[in-house]
């Protein structure tokens, strides 16, 4: 892919993200650092230890020096250790160099506004058309910007102390965490201050992610699983490349799903809260389990796009106390405006700690209800959700396009979306019955494969 094609559409639901050397490149990300540097004075850059991450922030670090900009450069650090770190400092933004949870071939850059917030649409587009303009506006010889190092942990440290401040373990409970070769070593740091007995799995940072898969699903969990199980763990934590991502195993061995966590974090988060109508926010694919589990303490659920992006929007309106993505990202807004892994994994220690075993949670908060999830591999989903929208327009009543196309049948919904990350149609159903959750999947599938 040539740099011009990388500039017709930059920026998915992550910032800027696909294959090295091809979607992703140096010239683009001295490109994006230059366009970034066209408006900041100084800008926090770190990277997730993806082999070809020392490259791009270089690539990125010049092109914001080019223009004036400081760079402070974190080098190997978690993903919300570098939004925490922008406001901090004072910085005009961050520059976080990572594919999240692609695989190792993949890279990506994501920007974080001066709050720590992730970029919004706008904000990206204004990148991308600097970008596709092609006009920097390059400092003279003596006005360039300087670029600092400040590896030496400092920003982790910080990440740290606050994560230890942010919860109360009155009895702290076994922990094994699965660092996944990723940048989040420091959720097993803080835990251990706050007196955890605490075992890793692969918590050597290495960018191919030879222990397992950067994405902290199921499959890709199954020696936490065996693990926890087989040990006295209380409980089981993964997280992805950057560590923005968190997932849950109890102390049985099972992993559990991120709509019961979201359900059981969102409750703590509202009752908590002292608002008198707490909200939650989460995306469209979210189960119908949530929302009763959540009714329960008087709490209600906000449906926005799918993205953490669009949930860390929501997540800004003072009536929503929690946000989060069944993906694994999760959002307390009252502490920072973006996905915290290294936090979400502390809370669910305390959670473990005051309420009891993870699985028993779940089982007295969390309707089992039946929920369908695919993956459509396609090198054309903007044609086939054309195709698929069009379809279901004609086919039914309660059509939502909010992201992608939902249909709500009563007794069930469906929801087909393209990733804003990867060549893939998503589809998910669901309904309270395991039947009729099966066939609304099929009806679904079959209007992508239709659609192809």
């Amino acid at each position: 892919m040539s740099l011009a094609d990388a500039r017709g559409d930059m920026f998915g639901t992550s910032g800027v993200r696909g294959a090295v050397g091809e979607a992703v490149t140096a010239e683009l990300a001295l490109s994006v650092g230059r366009a970034l540097g066209a408006e900041t004075g100084t800008v926090v850059v770190g990277r997730d230890p993806r082999t070809s991450g020392a490259t791009l922030a270089d690539a990125l670090a010049a092109g914001l020096c080019e223009c004036g900009t400081d760079v402070v450069d974190l080098g190997v650090a978690a993903t919300p250790t570098v939004a925490r770190a922008v406001p901090r400092r004072g910085a005009d933004a961050g520059v976080v160099v990572t594919a999240s949870h692609n695989p190792p071939t993949d890279n990506g850059l994501k920007l974080w506004d001066a709050d720590g917030r992730a970029f919004g649409a706008a904000d990206c587009e204004r990148i991308a058309e600097r970008v596709r303009a092609d006009d920097p506006d390059l400092a003279a010889w003596d006005g360039q910007g300087t670029r600092r190092d400040r590896s030496d942990g400092g920003a982790t440290t910080a990440h740290r102390t606050a994560l230890v401040a942010a919860v109360d373990l009155p009895d702290p409970p076994r922990i094994v965490v699965d660092v996944g070769n990723g940048a989040g070593g420091v959720t097993a740091a803080a835990l251990d201050e706050v007196g955890c007995r605490v075992e890793t799995l692969n918590a050597q940072p290495d960018g191919s992610f030879p222990g397992r898969p950067s994405e902290p699903t199921a499959d890709n969990c199954e020696t936490l699983q065996r693990v926890v199980a087989n040990t006295p763990a209380d409980l089981g934590i993964a997280h992805d490349g950057d560590a923005d991502r968190t997932m849950a195993v109890d102390a049985e061995g099972r992993f559990r799903s991120g709509d019961e966590l979201l359900a059981l974090f969102g409750r703590a988060a509202a009752t908590a809260s002292g608002v008198a109508d707490p909200v939650v926010a989460a995306p469209l694919n979210t189960s119908l389990a949530v929302d009763d589990a959540l009714a329960e303490v008087g709490a209600t659920l906000a449906r926005t796009r799918v993205g953490d992006t669009y949930v860390a929007e929501r997540a800004s309106d003072p009536a929503v106390v929690f946000g989060g993505e069944p993906s694994g990202a999760w959002i307390w807004p009252d502490a920072v405006p973006c996905p915290d892994g290294p936090l979400a994994a502390c809370k669910l220690a305390e959670l473990v700690a005051r309420e009891g075993p993870l699985a028993a949670q779940v089982a007295a908060a969390v309707p089992d209800y039946p929920i369908r999830r695919d993956s459509v591999e396609t090198d054309a989903k903007a044609a086939v959700m054309e195709r698929v929208t069009a379809a279901v327009r004609d086919r039914y009543d309660d059509v939502e396009t909010l992201d992608g196309v939902r249909v709500d049948l009563d007794d069930a919904w469906f929801l087909v979306r393209a990733s804003g990350t990867q060549p893939l149609v998503r589809v998910t159903a669901e309904a309270r019955d395991p039947d009729r959750a099966d066939e609304v999947f099929d009806e679904a599938r079959s209007l992508v494969d239709d659609a192809r």
